[in-house]
């Protein structure tokens, strides 16, 4: 059973759905037991850093989180399930995370512009739309899954992990930045699988058959 991390924040039905469209059962839940006895959690998220980590301590999902990830059981961070999984953020103040991967989530900045054959264009922000990723290693997770594939985005901020070993892949708006980490059993996306058609959907269906 896939358990999909219900804490009131998030598109939980198009991640269901997701996986349905591979022919996986997946449940939304904030049961403890269920989570904990799940063969594989994935962990949604849309919305504001701080708002995440209050949601989580408020529904005591904090520690069948952490104990997930030390199961050794495949985990699966999605946006903004990604950036929690940090030590800290600075939206809208400084915020603590949940510390599993050293590092901290940093704002876009509002400045960012890139030469187009017209002339300057400035980036907006948040970054929204179809980008492509520029694998960092490989892994199980994006297996058949080719460099420079693309996938829909929708953030203002992005991961800054410590360590470059945990970075998966890459991509570049006004700058490189970390789209996707890897650590053991741990896995996250800055992206939406669930959003982006066939790419995403051999995401989940990679995830679902990790052991």
């Amino acid at each position: 059973m896939i358990a999909v991390i219900d804490y009131d924040m998030g598109n939980l039905r198009s991640v269901v759905k997701g996986f349905e469209k591979i022919g996986v059962s997946a449940v939304i839940t904030r049961k403890p037991e269920e989570i904990e006895g799940a063969s594989h959690v994935v962990l949604p998220g849309v919305g504001a850093f701080e708002d995440c980590m209050r949601n989580l301590e408020a529904y005591g999902l904090i520690d069948p989180i952490l104990k997930s990830v030390e199961s050794g059981k495949p985990f699966l961070g999605i946006c903004l399930g990604l950036q929690v999984l940090l030590e800290e953020s600075d939206e809208f103040g400084a915020h603590k995370g949940l510390g599993i991967i050293k590092g901290s989530v940093v704002t876009f900045a509002p400045d960012m512009v890139v030469e187009t054959p017209a002339g300057t264009e400035r980036l907006k922000v948040p970054h929204m739309g179809w980008n492509s990723i520029k694998k960092e290693k490989e892994s199980r997770l994006l297996g058949g899954i080719k460099d420079g594939e693309y996938f829909y985005f929708v953030h203002s901020h992005y991961a800054a992990p410590t360590e470059p070993s945990v970075r998966l892949t890459t991509t570049r708006y006004g700058k490189d930045f970390t789209s996707s980490v890897e650590v053991d059993n741990i896995m996250a996306v800055q992206f939406h699988p669930e959003k982006s058609q066939g790419a995403g959907l051999r995401v989940l269906k990679n995830f679902s058959l990790l052991s």
